[in-house]
């Protein structure tokens, strides 16, 4: 689009795209929160995203339950499983 002359809505009407995908930011990514959950997670085996999420809000930072949950899974954070007996 650069190279070229041509408009953002003509150039996304060719590829098929819809514009508000291409002028939209993704937000910013959370390193600190990453941290925290590793670090609850790596203590607390058994504890899912919705048990850390409330460990982090009591530390004050509120996060969106989705967010917080598309976070655990990028980690590959899953509940380990316990082992027999």
């Amino acid at each position: 689009m650069r190279d070229h002359d041509i408009s953002q809505r003509c150039a996304c009407r060719l590829v098929g795209v819809d514009p508000k995908t291409v002028r939209r930011d993704r937000p910013p990514d959370n390193p600190e929160i990453r941290k925290e959950m590793k670090g609850i997670a790596a203590k607390r085996r058994r504890f899912d995203y919705r048990r850390i999420g409330v460990i982090i809000e009591h530390e004050g930072c509120i996060m969106n339950q989705m967010n917080l949950y598309r976070l655990y899974t990028e980690e590959k954070l899953g509940v380990r499983r316990r082992r027999g007996r």
